[in-house]
């Protein structure tokens, strides 16, 4: 597949690393107006790097928008005429809908909106999969890209918003969860880099046994916490101090903040 991605930011260098670790190109294109920072990306095989976003278009099958909702208009309206219908256009920019898209170039084209996390990077990305009525039979082609990349899950483009909060603004909130239990175990004597290993483990671990046992994590808590035990203890103070109740408030907040910048 010969893809590009336009916008090589944050999410989009990810992407472009995650393509590169497993090699899932026949060619790459990077386009971005600075491309100070793709310098590490010119001696890569079959990868190039340009501020031309037309050249990028035209020679590529798919093409990648990785750009923030305030810039993708003027970006789409400067090569949708290189657009064609063998085009798989795929979009990364939060709250920016099929149909905003389908009126710069066009409802006759292949569009879809993907919306991974930075995990893309590592290959270990919960992406999210939704598409125009056109592409309904090119999404299989985005799935086999993202797949590669992490998990993906094709869900109604109504849910793309909350999705982008439960999964791209979702990293933020689990780092921030790893970083309260690190400062915690500080404070309970451990050294920083082993309070670091000691929750960022811990995380994993709790996460694999979700995945690959399938159960409710409350089945799961009640597989360690014993009457009158420490764990029902700090679970107890935690949520006393409202931790449940915090991580939905957040959610809905950025949620209501995600639709607001849809609307704008």
């Amino acid at each position: 597949m010969k893809i590009a991605i336009i916008g090589t930011g944050n999410l989009g260098s990810s992407v472009a690393k995650g393509l590169i670790k497993n090699n899932n190109f026949t060619s790459l294109y990077l386009s971005d107006k600075n491309t100070a920072h793709l310098e590490a990306y010119k001696n890569i095989e079959n990868v190039t790097v340009t501020t031309d976003n037309v050249m990028a278009v035209k020679n590529s099958e798919m093409v990648i928008f990785a750009l923030q909702p305030g810039h993708i208009n003027s970006v789409l309206e400067n090569v949708a005429s290189v657009i064609t219908g063998n085009h798989v256009v795929i979009s990364v920019a939060a709250g920016v809908d099929l149909a905003r898209i389908e009126g710069i170039i066009g409802a006759d084209k292949n569009i879809i909106r993907v919306m991974p996390n930075t995990a893309i990077s590592i290959g270990k990305s919960m992406t999210c999969i939704s598409a125009n009525k056109k592409a309904q039979d090119k999404v299989a082609i985005a799935q086999e890209i993202f797949n590669q990349l992490g998990v993906t899950m094709v869900i109604p483009e109504e849910l793309v918003q909350a999705a982008t909060v439960i999964c791209a603004s979702g990293i933020a909130f689990w780092m921030r969860l790893v970083r309260a239990t690190t400062q915690g175990a500080i404070q309970l004597g451990f050294e920083a880099e082993q309070a670091h290993e000691l929750a960022t483990q811990t995380c994993f671990g709790a996460a694999s046994l979700l995945i690959e046992s399938g159960r409710h994590p409350e089945q799961e808590i009640d597989r360690v916490t014993t009457p009158s035990g420490c764990t029902i203890e700090g679970l107890n103070a935690m949520e006393h101090q409202g931790l449940s109740s915090a991580l939905i408030q957040g959610i809905v907040a950025s949620f209501e903040k995600i639709n607001q910048i849809k609307k704008n």
